[in-house]
């Protein structure tokens, strides 16, 4: 099995925010905190506007830059390419957090030490999917291999405007992506 991550199919997401509950329904997450984070985009002008909506979480990077950067090693790879977290190193300096380009780690206030998505290992350990997968009523997220996800879907690695460059840290993320998703005069639609 090589590196695992995420499959994402803009095509079938309708931005219900399923995914984002149900991360932070599993991981207990306090008020203001989110692993898994869904928006709604606007691209164009009227009468030619188009929308698309980006569900985002810790892509297990194959060159994560919170593993790079951690000064006490919490942050680290597992053998299966998914990035970790030991609360037990961490000193909750946000080092992590200033160094993902995706802004996944996240410091938690009232225990002071970073946390992130760890595709919720547990659940996995135990034969099931992570939270944000089994959550999704449109079946647009996918957790596995990511060489067999980009086979079975013929989806790619992208660069989406949403997103800094995937040469940056390589993420283990495979999208199969909306045309307006490409579009840099992106809007985001707050509710």
């Amino acid at each position: 099995m090589g590196r695992l991550g995420f499959y994402f199919d803009m095509t079938r997401c309708i931005g219900c925010r399923a995914c984002q509950v149900a991360c932070k329904d599993k991981n207990r997450l306090e008020v203001g905190v989110i692993f898994r984070n869904a928006h709604t985009y606007s691209v164009g002008t009227f009468p030619s506007v188009r929308c698309y909506s980006y569900s985002g979480t810790c892509y297990h990077c194959a060159e994560p830059a919170c593993v790079e950067r951690c000064p006490t090693g919490a942050m680290y790879r597992a053998e299966d390419g998914v990035v970790l977290h030991d609360d037990e190193l961490c000193t909750g300096c946000g080092t992590c957090v200033n160094a993902c380009p995706y802004g996944n780690p996240k410091v938690l206030p009232e225990a002071n030490i970073a946390a992130k998505c760890d595709s919720c290992k547990a659940l996995r350990d135990a034969g099931g999917n992570p939270a944000c997968v089994d959550a999704c009523p449109q079946r647009a997220l996918e957790f596995g291999d990511i060489d067999m996800l980009q086979e079975i879907h013929g989806a790619a690695q992208v660069s989406l405007a949403v997103l800094p460059r995937p040469e940056t840290t390589q993420p283990s993320l495979v999208v199969r992506a909306k045309e307006a998703a490409f579009d840099p005069h992106f809007q985001e639609i707050t509710y």
